[in-house]
C-alpha cells in the first residue's frame, strides 16, 4: 500500500485549465449542470470523487440568461436570518433583476457536494454579467454549451 501511495501524488493529479462560457440565451439548468460537471472534474479521465481536480470556469453575459416555464415567478429562494419568524423569500425574477450572477452561482452550488470539497469547487466559478472579464492572462478556452 505504501508503494502505491508514493507513486501517486494526490495533490498534483492534473493541471487546472480555464474555460470561458457565453451564457447568451442559455437555459439556466442546462448551463448549471454543464458547469458543475467541469468544476467536479468528471470530464477528465483522472476523476476521483474525493479530489478536487476540476477546472476553472468563467461565465460571461449572465444578464441574458433564460429560464423555462414560469420559474421567474414560481421559483422561490428561502433565507433564514436566525431570528424567530424571519424567513426571507425572494423569487427568481427578483434575484435576476438584482444580480443575474447570483442565480447561476446558486444553481451550480446546489449541484456540487455539500462539504468542504464542494465549497472549494465553487470558488473556481467566476460569473460576470457582461462580456468583460479579468481573466485574459489565463487564456481561457471557449466552451460551447
Amino acid at each position: 500500500m505504501r508503494k502505491i501511495m508514493d507513486t501517486v501524488d494526490m495533490g498534483k493529479i492534473d493541471n487546472k485549465d480555464w474555460y470561458i462560457i457565453d451564457a447568451e440565451q442559455a437555459v439556466l439548468g442546462r448551463l448549471a449542470s454543464k458547469i458543475a460537471t467541469i468544476l467536479k472534474g468528471k470530464h477528465k479521465p483522472s476523476y476521483l470523487p474525493y479530489v478536487d481536480n476540476g477546472d476553472y470556469i468563467v461565465v460571461i453575459n449572465a444578464k441574458n440568461l433564460n429560464v423555462t416555464g414560469n420559474k421567474l415567478e414560481n421559483k422561490i429562494y428561502y433565507k433564514h436570518t436566525g431570528y424567530i419568524g424571519n424567513m426571507k423569500k425572494t423569487t427568481l425574477g427578483e434575484v435576476v433583476k438584482k444580480d443575474p450572477s447570483i442565480a447561476i452561482k446558486n444553481a451550480v452550488k446546489g449541484m456540487l457536494p455539500k462539504n468542504p470539497l464542494g465549497r472549494s469547487m465553487i470558488k473556481k466559478l467566476k460569473v460576470y454579467n457582461n462580456d468583460e472579464h479579468d481573466h485574459h492572462a489565463q487564456k481561457p478556452k471557449k466552451l460551447e454549451i
